[in-house]
């Protein structure tokens, strides 16, 4: 059976927080630090305290580094982790969660995410905290990462510049189809390397997992928050399911006898606009030997009863079935290339690319050029960009934007939501925020 880790984020998550409960949910310090001493770059030190917040223990990592002025893009910061000689898993999750902070990075600015400068994030110190997060799953021998509901603060966040709003637009980019809620407090509970750590590794949200409980720990923030111990739990076990939970859906469907499939092939479209996850069309033979079609929609429960008024709405159907199932999506996320001068977007997920249907429709349309050729090209261009941040090449003009850096696990400025954001006075650049 896999091991599962289940991070507990009943008060956010951030980069200290993650790695910080998973050593005191027993990975062993020194190898944690000594995988992180193959980054090739020195001047950092790594040490944890055992803290109390709100009464209940957790242990507190620092990362000491020194002051220094370079500004990392994300191909260097790609370029530090593959020269690491890091175990592959480790290795490839680091690369995942750099990957998702450029990527919504680059969403947020429009930019392409090679373009990206992390100014906090580049730091050393935030570096230690993703790598050695996924080296400690790595010494403890986690295969799955699952999570709960993620909590973050709400109002607004005084920043240098002003006030900006909680969450920050990066940490909600980042948790884009997870499951989250607000608690009543304006403080950042939840930060974009927390959220970037959920974004690439997470492969399910929700309660508990079935397992068999090995240890847990917990990860203290800096601050003291009141009523609300400023922790991030982890629990660690063998899972006890083939399968853990899915995420629920429902799946409405009819039987139509009587529309053409132009009629079919509208409905498909104004229920995929509608929200749907999925939308597709079956041949059946109904009673006395009738062809017909079976019109079927997956979708959130949430949107069963919008969706069941379009399907009857499109087909002329008199009544919809319904039945509650799960699904086990992978992690992926959405980035942007750009063939023959023209965008086109690309679902990257765990060794695929997939190229948007109507993106690269457009582009043939108006280049000329074959669909599948611009297909063709529209991955290439993905993996070029790749190895050019594998390599450092085309890491931009220097002009892009900051991750600000949140020692406190507190209200300050958060990844990349306004131009050339500054941390707060006092901010001591402990925690990427």
């Amino acid at each position: 059976m896999p091991e599962l880790a289940w991070f507990h984020c009943f008060s956010g998550i951030a980069g200290d927080m993650a790695l910080g409960a998973l050593v005191d949910a027993g990975a062993d310090l020194d190898e944690v630090r000594s995988l992180c001493e193959r980054l090739p770059v020195g001047g950092w030190s790594l040490e944890a305290e055992t803290v109390l917040r709100n009464g209940i223990g957790g242990t507190k990592v620092h990362v000491h580094a020194e002051a220094t002025s370079v500004v990392r893009t994300a191909g260097h910061v790609t370029a530090l982790v593959e020269e690491a000689r890091l175990p592959d898993r480790v290795r490839h999750r680091s690369l995942s969660v750099f990957n998702a902070l450029a990527t919504a990075e680059g969403r947020l600015h429009r930019r392409p995410p090679e373009q990206v400068h992390f100014h906090e994030v580049g730091a050393i110190d935030a570096i230690v905290d993703v790598v050695g997060t996924c080296a400690a799953l790595e010494v403890l021998g986690v295969d799955e990462v699952h999570a709960s509901p993620v909590a973050t603060g709400i109002g607004m966040i005084r920043a240098a510049h002003g006030l900006l709003p909680n969450p920050a637009p990066a940490v909600v980019e980042l948790l884009r189809g997870a499951p989250t809620y607000a608690v009543d407090l304006a403080v950042e509970l939840t930060t974009p390397t927390g959220a970037a750590l959920l974004s690439a590794l997470a492969t399910n949200f929700g309660p508990l997992p079935p397992m068999v409980v090995r240890s847990s720990g917990f990860g203290a923030g800096t601050a003291e928050l009141s009523g609300r111990p400023n922790l991030t739990q982890v629990v660690l076990g063998a899972s006890t399911a083939e399968l853990s939970p899915g995420q629920p859906v429902t799946l409405l469907e009819v039987n139509v006898d009587d529309a053409t499939g132009e009629q079919l092939a509208h409905a498909v479209t104004a229920l995929l606009d509608a929200g749907a996850h999925d939308a597709w069309i079956t041949p059946i033979v109904m009673k006395k030997g009738r062809p017909a079609h079976t019109v079927s929609v997956l979708t959130d429960a949430a949107l069963s009863e919008q969706l069941a008024g379009v399907l009857m709405t499109e087909t002329g159907s008199l009544g919809v079935r319904g039945s509650t199932l799960e699904r086990w999506p992978a992690a992926r996320h959405l980035a942007e290339v750009d063939v023959a001068g023209l965008p086109v977007r690309v679902k990257v997920g765990p060794g695929r690319i997939k190229v948007e249907h109507d993106d690269a429709a457009r582009v043939a349309r108006r280049t000329g050029t074959p669909l599948r050729e611009v297909t063709s090209l529209a991955e290439e261009s993905w993996r070029h960009r790749q190895r050019e941040l594998g390599s450092g090449v085309g890491d931009g003009d220097g002009s892009d934007h900051p991750y600000d850096h949140d020692p406190d696990h507190l209200a300050h400025p958060s990844a990349g939501h306004l131009h050339d954001l500054e941390p707060d006075p006092g901010d001591d650049g402990d925690e990427a925020g």
